[in-house]
């Protein structure tokens, strides 16, 4: 897996990891995946468990295997925080090694929320964890806001201040501490909200700081993951895949498309068609991202 977001990375593509909160998104996105001749994962984050109804890793992992098509798709372990969105301790380690046991190809560590040192000795533990199994190890550096119980800044003042950005300088360092795989940074992106209205609401149209791409890419040595993928506009999204974002990570946009056609229709077959539309439309349109599968 490792290997494949190199190569994106050299390519100038990106690999895309949908978020499945709703166990039947699942095989609409595999089956988008697979018709665009795309390769993306198919990613499961701990909030998803608890504030959604994806259940467990080991739910998705069952509902994954039903409908997996390698080599177009892997299981991705996301966001397993050390400090959750509810800023409760979290025991992070046998998540991912539970995770690790039940075959996820990839997996994140969430430090992001700790010091800079913390963030680096909670990201060396699952990386020698991940290693140990030959599965590649992400982390978080920087704070890519929008799963926070309050209320975010106004985007622009967020923006102009450059808060929470990842810095260079610490991206070098963090890399060579952890052994971390990939790194996902805070360059403008934001996550979408999980609770409450604001969950139904559209996101914030996000920019992205290219400069601050191209220096964390010289700095860091890895590829750079993109979260929040959704709701940033189109041409800074494809401008950060060219300076060599690796990974962008997918959730409100098809997330929502779920929800809204759940509500209004009673039918899941519906909301999967509504998920697969979206999962196609991203891929193919907003990314151009169609045909990839032919690079690796």
């Amino acid at each position: 897996m490792n290997d494949i977001v190199q190569q994106a990375r050299a390519a100038g593509v990106a690999i895309l990891a949908f978020n499945v909160p709703y166990l039947p998104m699942l095989k609409p996105v595999v089956d988008a995946v697979v018709e665009q001749d795309c390769v993306a994962m198919l990613a499961t984050a701990r909030l998803e468990w608890y504030k959604f109804e994806a259940r467990s890793p080991e739910a998705v992992q069952e509902e994954y295997a039903r409908w997996a098509r390698p080599p177009y798709t892997w299981l991705h372990l996301d966001h397993v925080p050390v400090i959750d969105e509810d800023d409760l301790q979290v025991d992070y380690l046998p998540v991912i090694q539970k995770a690790l046991g039940l075959g996820y190809q990839s997996v994140m560590v969430d430090g992001s929320r700790l010091s800079l040192v913390e963030n680096m000795q909670a990201t060396r533990a699952a990386a020698n964890l991940a290693h140990a199994a030959g599965v590649p190890c992400e982390a978080e550096l920087g704070a890519v806001l929008g799963h926070e119980a309050g209320p975010l800044p106004p985007y622009e003042d967020l923006f102009a201040s450059g808060k929470g950005f990842t810095d260079p300088l610490e991206a070098r360092q963090f890399v060579q501490a952890t052994g971390c795989d990939w790194l996902s940074v805070a360059v403008g992106n934001i996550h979408g909200a999980i609770s409450g209205v604001k969950k139904d609401q559209k996101k914030v149209e996000a920019r992205l700081s290219l400069e601050r791409i191209d220096d964390l890419v010289q700095a860091a040595g890895v590829p750079l993951v993109l979260h929040g993928g959704s709701g940033i506009r189109q041409e800074y999204v494809r401008g950060a895949i060219q300076r060599g974002i690796a990974k962008v990570n997918i959730g409100t946009e098809i997330r929502q498309a779920y929800e809204v056609a759940l509500r209004s229709s009673g039918s899941v077959e519906s909301a999967q068609a509504a998920v697969f539309e979206r999962t196609t439309w991203l891929i193919r349109d907003f990314f151009g991202l169609s045909g990839i599968a032919k690079k690796f």
